[in-house]
C-alpha cells in the first residue's frame, strides 16, 4: 500500500508561497486546468510561475494601477526595465506604455483580452516575468503585506556561491563562464538571441530544432527566428545523423545553429553530441545544448557544444521554490568571447532574495542527484517488468544507451525523469496514483504528470494534432515521472497500487 496521501486540487508543491508547482490529482483536474474551467481554477492557489500568474504579481499589479492612476488598465510586471521595453516593442501598439513604481517595472495597456494574452505569451517564452519574491518585497514596501514568508537564506555572497556550485557541476569552467538568468527559459531565449545576432551578419538565419523539445523552446524557434516558415527547421529524429549531414550539405551556409536537449523532454532521448558538435564546428554553426533533464552533474555536455543553457529550478533548487537559470560558455568555443561580452547586459537580472535562497539550497545538489540516480535504476527495472506498462522511455533505452553512456560522468549516472505509457485508459492509472501530481521536476519530492496533456493540450484534442504527436513518437497519454528523494520502495509501492 502507498504511504503517500492524495494531495487536494490546487495545493502548492511545496507548501511555500513561492512553490513552483501545484497539485492536479485527477485527469479531470488536468483538463479543467487546460480549458480554464472556473470550477478547477477556483481551487488553484499557485502554478508554474511562467504559466500561472503568482498571486503576489496580481496583487502588485493591482496596487500599481491604483498608485499610478490607471483605472481600466492591465499591468504585466517584468524582471527589469529592459524586459518591459522589449515587451512593449513586441506588442507594438501606441496605447501601450512602460510603467514604473517603487522599483518595479512593467507594461500597462487598456484592458484588452488579446493584448493581455499576447503579453503573457511573450513573457512565458522569454522567461522575463517578475520574480514572486521581488513582488513580495514590493508589497511589503507599499504596506500591502505585513511580513515576508520566513525562509532560510545564505549567509554570505550568494551569487558567488551559486556560480561556484554550477561551475563545479560542469567541471570544465571557471565562475567567469557561468552567467545567471532570472529563469531557465530566459537562459534559452538569451543564448538563442545572441547566437542569432552573431550569425545574422553572415547571412545565417536558419535554426535546427533537434528532437521534440520543451514547448517554449519550440515556440522561441517558431516565433523569434527571422522568417519562421523558412528559418525554423524541425528534425524530430535525434538519432538520424545522415539526415543532419544532408541538411548541412544543402543549407550549411544558411544555418545559424542547432538547439537540442540532452536527454530530451519527455522522450528522454540522447543524440550523439560529439558527432553533432563536430558537424557544427565544420560548418561554423553554433550548438546550444540543454542538459536540464539529467543535470550537468550526471552528463558532461560542455565539451560537445558552444554554450549550455540550464534551468537551476531543477535539482540545484531542489526544494521547488525558486525560478532561476544559467548560461554556461564553453571556453574552447570560437564564440566564447562574443558570448561573454553579450550575456551580462542581455540576460534578465536575478533577484537578490532568489539567489540567496538558491545559495542556501545548492549545497544539497550532489546529494539529491546521488539519491535519484540510485532510485532511477530500481524504478526502471520495476516498470520494465510490469505487464501494464506498454512503453517506457529512460536514459539507457536501447535507442539512446550508447549516446548517453558516451557523455555520462559515471556508470551510476541517470536521469530522474522516466516516461511511460499505461496499458489502459490513462485516467484509470493517474487518478488512482497516490504520488504528488503536478508540473515541473527535479525536486526532492517525486512528481508525476500527464506531460503531453499539460504541454500540448491543443494537439492532444485534435485529430491532426494527435497524428503530429504520434509521428514524432509522442503518445498523448504518456506519463512523465520525476523521481525525488523518497525511498525507492515507497515510490514503487505507489506505482504498483495504481498499475493494479
Amino acid at each position: 500500500m502507498s504511504v503517500f496521501a492524495h494531495r487536494p486540487l490546487g495545493q502548492r508543491i511545496p507548501a511555500s508561497i513561492h512553490g513552483v508547482s501545484c497539485s492536479l490529482p485527477t485527469m479531470r483536474d488536468v483538463i479543467g486546468y487546460e480549458t480554464k474551467d472556473p470550477e478547477t481554477w477556483r481551487h488553484l492557489t499557485a502554478g508554474y510561475p511562467r504559466f500561472v500568474q503568482h498571486p503576489y504579481l496580481l496583487q502588485a499589479a493591482g496596487h500599481m494601477t491604483k498608485a499610478l492612476g490607471l483605472p481600466g488598465h492591465s499591468v504585466w510586471l517584468t524582471a527589469s526595465p529592459h524586459a518591459a521595453a522589449a515587451l512593449c516593442a513586441w506588442l507594438g501598439r501606441p496605447e501601450i506604455c512602460v510603467v514604473e513604481h517603487e522599483g518595479l517595472s512593467g507594461v500597462a495597456f487598456p484592458v484588452n483580452a488579446d493584448t493581455f494574452a499576447r503579453a503573457k505569451t511573450f513573457l512565458q517564452h522569454t522567461g522575463s516575468q517578475l520574480s514572486s519574491r521581488e513582488a513580495e518585497d514590493y508589497l511589503l514596501r507599499v504596506g500591502e503585506l505585513a511580513d515576508p514568508q520566513p525562509e532560510t537564506t545564505f549567509n554570505g555572497y550568494a551569487p558567488g556561491r551559486v556560480k561556484s556550485a554550477v561551475a563545479q557541476a560542469f567541471q570544465h569552467v571557471k565562475n567567469d563562464d557561468v552567467f545567471l538568468a532570472s529563469s531557465g527559459m530566459n537562459a534559452v531565449y538569451t543564448a538563442f538571441r545572441i547566437a542569432s545576432e552573431l550569425q545574422a551578419p553572415r547571412g545565417r538565419t536558419v535554426w535546427i530544432q533537434l528532437g521534440w523539445l520543451y514547448l517554449d523552446t519550440i515556440a522561441i524557434l517558431q516565433k523569434f527566428t527571422a522568417q519562421p516558415a523558412r528559418d525554423h527547421v524541425f528534425q524530430g529524429d535525434v538519432f538520424d545523423l545522415a539526415a543532419l549531414r544532408r541538411l548541412f550539405a544543402e543549407r550549411g551556409h544558411e544555418i545559424a545553429g542547432i538547439i537540442t536537449e540532452t536527454p530530451t523532454n519527455p522522450l528522454i532521448q540522447t543524440p550523439d553530441l560529439p558527432a553533432i558538435h563536430a558537424l557544427c564546428r565544420a560548418h561554423e554553426a553554433i550548438f546550444v545544448v540543454d542538459p536540464t533533464v539529467a543535470s550537468p552533474l550526471n552528463i558532461d555536455v560542455l565539451p560537445h557544444c558552444d554554450v549550455v543553457v540550464n534551468s537551476l529550478t531543477k535539482y540545484a533548487a531542489s526544494e521547488g521554490d525558486i525560478v532561476m537559470g544559467a548560461v554556461v560558455v564553453n571556453p574552447e568555443s570560437p564564440y566564447a568571447n562574443a558570448f561573454r561580452k553579450a550575456l551580462p547586459p542581455a540576460l534578465e537580472p536575478v533577484y537578490s532574495r532568489d539567489v540567496g535562497r538558491l545559495a542556501a539550497q545548492i549545497g544539497d545538489y550532489a546529494t539529491v542527484i546521488a539519491r535519484t540516480n540510485q532510485t532511477s535504476v530500481v524504478v526502471v527495472e520495476f516498470l520494465r517488468a510490469h505487464p501494464r506498462v506498454k512503453s517506457l522511455c529512460w536514459d539507457c533505452h536501447p535507442d539512446s544507451r550508447e549516446n548517453f553512456l558516451r557523455i555520462s560522468r559515471s556508470a551510476g549516472s541517470h536521469s530522474s525523469m522516466i516516461s511511460f505509457k499505461y496499458d489502459g485508459p490513462v485516467a484509470d492509472f493517474y487518478d488512482r496514483l497516490r504520488l504528488p501530481k503536478g508540473a515541473s521536476f527535479g525536486m526532492k519530492n517525486t512528481l508525476v504528470c500527464p506531460f503531453v496533456f499539460l504541454a500540448h493540450y491543443d494537439l492532444v484534442t485534435s485529430e491532426s494534432g494527435r497524428a503530429k504527436l504520434e509521428a514524432c513518437g509522442l503518445e498523448p497519454e504518456l506519463i512523465r515521472l520525476s523521481l525525488g528523494c523518497e525511498p525507492a520502495e515507497d515510490i514503487i509501492a505507489s506505482l504498483s497500487e495504481a498499475l493494479g
